[in-house]
């Protein structure tokens, strides 16, 4: 491989204009590409199969009325007083304009909304009023009625007694036969007439009963029928009672707005326009705060805070190679593969769902590694120059050596990002290839645009004092000794007090990292809140509004959806619902659950459950459980099947899963470690010590993020208002790009380590000699990766902080007290035990050659640099090339010296 990265080194330096005009060429390409092409990206952290996506797909599917996103919009008296009947009509009608925008579902006015629940009592009063007099109506007709039942009873009664006795006069008359009389039969007629017309007036009287007796039924029914709507409508306000939309000192409001679509998928023109519209409330004199949901904005990855964090790194770049030109080649190729790897990501956004951390994440390491990649291999061409090597040959021999370097630990990182895709976490994967591709690029760029710029710019990387010193006489120019050498000969520096006190530095490093690791034990995962924007945002101003005036759980409602039986009617779906609302307020710390929608076929209800604290609370994570636990009982009870979603139920289902794919993907990101860093170091011990101290650097990086992003320690200087939950994906993200950085300054520091051991140095010496050798090119890298980093400390996206201070805190560990510390301590305790292999795996290992030790010896032996060449003011032709040491660190130090053109 590294012969093969010399020739392409070569090639790109011999054929510079081509390079470059091919590199241009693709800029262009997918510069345009991203601005024809390009999707929308979104902070909606979706995951398949999970019990929220399924709920709310079959919302969507039921119910789409109440499935699109929605928003809040907080209204707050500016002098501390109730609004004014002023304020009142200008925030409606601001809300009437926001109605009016496109995309916009409905607009709840607050005002309103709170009438109508402080109205309820007083209906619900006057309901129980109309009752009491109707039933006291209807009371004071019953003994009416019955006494009419009981005339009635008593006239059927005497009529049915003289019919009897009638009949038995009759009978006696007939069995006279002819002795009766005429006049005997003329009063049996006449009797029989009078109880006849007895009976006509008994069923003319019972007539009138039956008919009052129904109106007093009918009076009765209706009277439970508007019992139980009465006592619908009590469990309804009680249901209610704890939600307002008006603060009760009358200073605040709270309107929701609700989208057509999802809240991640709204366009900044909506967003805009939406804030522009509530905006107009401000003119009567109230603040206006728009809630997160609708004011973020992911459309600019890139602010001031992250320009800082370059031009740090630009400061150690001229500090280090001492020219402008210098300094700005990485920084260019840094941003040549920015621009291409980012950008290719936003072309396929349009096609790809993308999260919105995606192209943060890949722009952050594609700076990072960027410009420290391509600073390898320019501070190796630059020592070469210095050292007398020609300038197509000095270019060619840095691409083929710290090249080759930069290609295993651009691998590594890619291999790392690119296995988040075991995670099983869709928009995980996606972050981790883009990233990955766009490290990848940062690769190809170093090996290719770099060396063809370096071709380029020839000698005027060196400013002319350096050239002084390298060309001190008659215009013969001699190589200096490196200073690095003769620091690990006298056991001098940070590597020399390292090696001479390896067990004093070792065990207070270890100790040291196990101190700042310990606040991880108390890790706990979320996704952002408003709480967690930025103090002057308007949106931690609602959150905290919303907090103070109306409940911090109404900042994160958990919406709960329940399939009802079938064949119900309306009345009998509602007293169901509220049962269910009833059943779901019993669970601890839910301060309010209410139906908020039923479908047509009422078949499906909503519920909006409101927890006691905020979304990303320890205690509303709880609620989330004891709500699913509670769903099997109210199902056992009611036949009603309830599943939950919504934000917060989302929010808490992603940061479960991916704390379950945590273990996994760090046993990958191990064993990934141990392979690749056995292939390189032909070693049991170095592995093995490499992956412990990368363990260590990360549980320290852990516990930094836990006590400044979760217990809130220096909270004032890193701008964490609300200290909580620590991002979700952090962990995991931190695990691939920490691995893949640790191995990064791994190699460039162990493999002159290993060389300066094969060429023949004691073990121990050869550990002082590689420390030294890559030292100096390490801290630079190291610093400029932290700077970078640490520009998205104070990110305009706050969900990309605690992120930007993870990985400077873990490379800022990782690099000065694992690789520079505990690294030489432990070598120079193991000796020569280091490097032992056994010989059966020492023969089936391949020779992967990082440190380019191959090339440089068919170099030396070919004598492929003796061709004469101008490599700075005042060299002469006829000279030999000195050949250099240091490996994949990039430092070189002469070995021979070249005055008269003689070796």
């Amino acid at each position: 491989m590294a012969l093969l990265l010399y020739r392409l080194g070569k090639f790109s330096a011999r054929r510079h204009w081509w390079v470059i005009s091919a590199w241009a060429l693709i800029v262009v390409l997918v510069g345009g590409s991203a601005l024809l092409f390009h999707g929308q990206t979104s902070n909606s952290f979706k995951i398949p199969g999970t019990e929220t996506q399924q709920v709310a797909d079959k919302l969507k599917a039921d119910l789409p009325r109440s499935s699109g996103g929605s928003g809040s919009v907080v209204f707050a008296s500016a002098d501390g007083t109730p609004f004014t009947p002023a304020q009142k009509d200008a925030i409606s009608a601001a809300l009437k304009k926001a109605a009016t925008v496109q995309d916009i579902r409905g607009v709840t006015d607050p005002f309103n909304t709170q009438a109508t629940l402080d109205g309820a009592a007083g209906q619900i009063a006057d309901g129980e009023a109309k009752l009491t007099a109707a039933q006291a109506k209807l009371d004071a007709g019953k003994p009416q009625l019955d006494a009419a039942a009981a005339q009635l009873t008593s006239a059927a009664q005497n009529l049915d007694a003289s019919q009897r006795q009638l009949d038995q006069q009759k009978a006696a008359a007939a069995a006279a036969g002819s002795a009766s009389t005429a006049t005997q039969q003329f009063q049996l007629a006449a009797a029989q007439a009078r109880i006849d017309v007895g009976r006509q007036q008994l069923a003319a009287g019972q007539s009138s009963y039956d008919q009052n007796k129904k109106t007093y039924d009918d009076g009765v029914a209706e009277v439970a029928r508007q019992r139980s709507t009465l006592d619908l409508s009590k469990q309804q306000a009680t249901a209610s009672q704890a939600i307002r939309f008006v603060s009760a000192n009358g200073q605040a409001a709270i309107a929701q707005i609700q989208f057509t679509g999802s809240i991640d998928g709204i366009s900044p023109e909506v967003r805009t326009q939406v804030q522009a519209a509530v905006q107009q409330a401000a003119a009567s004199g109230v603040r206006v705060y728009p809630s997160k949901e609708i004011t973020q904005d992911v459309s600019e990855i890139f602010g001031t805070a992250e320009v800082l964090g370059i031009a740090v790194a630009a400061a150690v770049l001229i500090l280090m190679l001492g020219t402008m030109v210098a300094a700005g080649l990485p920084l260019i190729m840094a941003i040549i593969g920015v621009a291409v790897g980012v950008g290719g990501g936003f072309a396929l956004s349009g096609v790809v769902e993308m999260s919105s951390i995606s192209p943060i994440l890949a722009l952050m390491l594609g700076l990072a590694v960027g410009i420290d990649y391509s600073l390898f291999i320019v501070n190796r061409h630059r020592q070469q120059l210095l050292a007398g090597m020609a300038l197509e040959e000095s270019v060619a021999t840095a691409t083929g050596t710290s090249g080759n370097a930069v290609l295993f630990a651009g691998l590594t990182v890619v291999i790392a990002l690119s296995a988040l895709t075991v995670s099983g976490l869709p928009f995980l994967g996606v972050m981790g290839v883009a990233a990955a591709a766009t490290v990848a690029v940062a690769v190809i760029v170093a090996l290719t645009l770099t060396p063809a710029l370096l071709g380029l710019i020839g000698t005027k990387l060196i400013s002319k004092s350096a050239w002084a010193k390298a060309t001190p006489r008659h215009g013969k120019h001699v190589a200096v000794e490196d200073p690095s050498a003769e620091t690990a000969k006298s056991g001098k520096g940070w590597g020399g007090f390292v090696t001479r006190h390896p067990v004093l530095t070792l065990v207070t490093a270890v100790v040291g990292l196990g101190i700042v690791a310990l606040p991880a034990a108390g890790l706990r995962l979320a996704l952002p809140d408003g709480g967690s924007e930025p103090v002057n945002s308007s949106a931690y101003q609602a959150y905290q509004l919303i907090g103070k005036n109306f409940g911090e759980g109404v900042n994160g409602p958990i919406i709960a959806v329940g399939s009802l039986p079938a064949g119900l009617s309306a009345t009998d779906a509602q007293a169901l619902e509220l049962k269910v609302a009833s059943e779901l307020r019993t669970v601890p710390n839910v301060v309010a659950a209410v139906p908020a929608a039923l479908s047509e076929n009422r078949r499906t209800a909503v519920f909006q459950v409101v927890p006691t604290e905020g979304p990303a609370s320890a205690s509303t994570v709880q609620v989330i459980a004891d709500l699913r636990a509670k769903g099997a009982q109210i199902t056992k009870d009611t036949s009603v099947t309830l599943g939950l979603t919504g934000q917060t139920a989302a929010n808490v289902d992603v940061s479960n899963k991916l704390g379950a794919a945590l273990p996994l993907y760090l046993v990958v990101v191990v064993g990934l470690s141990l392979v690749l860093l056995l292939l390189v170091f032909r070693s049991l011990l170095v592995p093995i010590l490499a992956t412990a101290g990368f363990l260590l650097s990360l549980a320290a990086a852990f516990g930094g993020v836990v006590a400044v992003y979760q217990w809130g320690w220096l909270s004032a200087i890193f701008d964490v208002p609300n200290p909580g939950a620590v991002l979700s994906f952090l962990p995991i993200i931190l695990i691939g790009v920490l691995f893949g950085l640790a191995m990064d300054y791994q190699v460039f520091i162990v493999s002159g380590m290993r060389e300066a051991h094969v060429h023949g140095q004691s073990a121990k010496q050869a550990v002082r000699t590689g420390f030294s050798h890559a030292a100096r090119v390490v801290v630079a890298a190291a610093i400029i990766m932290t700077s970078v980093f640490a520009g998205f400390i104070f990110s305009h996206l706050t969900m990309v902080r605690p992120l930007g201070f993870a990985m400077a805190f873990g490379v800022l560990l990782d690099a000065f007290v694992v690789r520079m510390t505990i690294i030489p301590a432990a070598m120079h305790l193991l000796g020569s035990s280091a490097w032992w292999l056994p010989r059966w795996l020492d023969r089936i290992l391949p020779d992967v050659d990082v440190e380019g030790a191959k090339l440089e010896k068919s170099a030396l032996g070919s004598n492929l640099a003796s061709s004469p060449a101008d490599t700075g003011p005042g060299a002469t032709r006829g000279r030999t090339t000195i050949r250099t040491t240091g490996g994949a660190t990039g430092d070189a130090s002469a070995d021979l010296v070249d005055v008269d053109g003689h070796s």
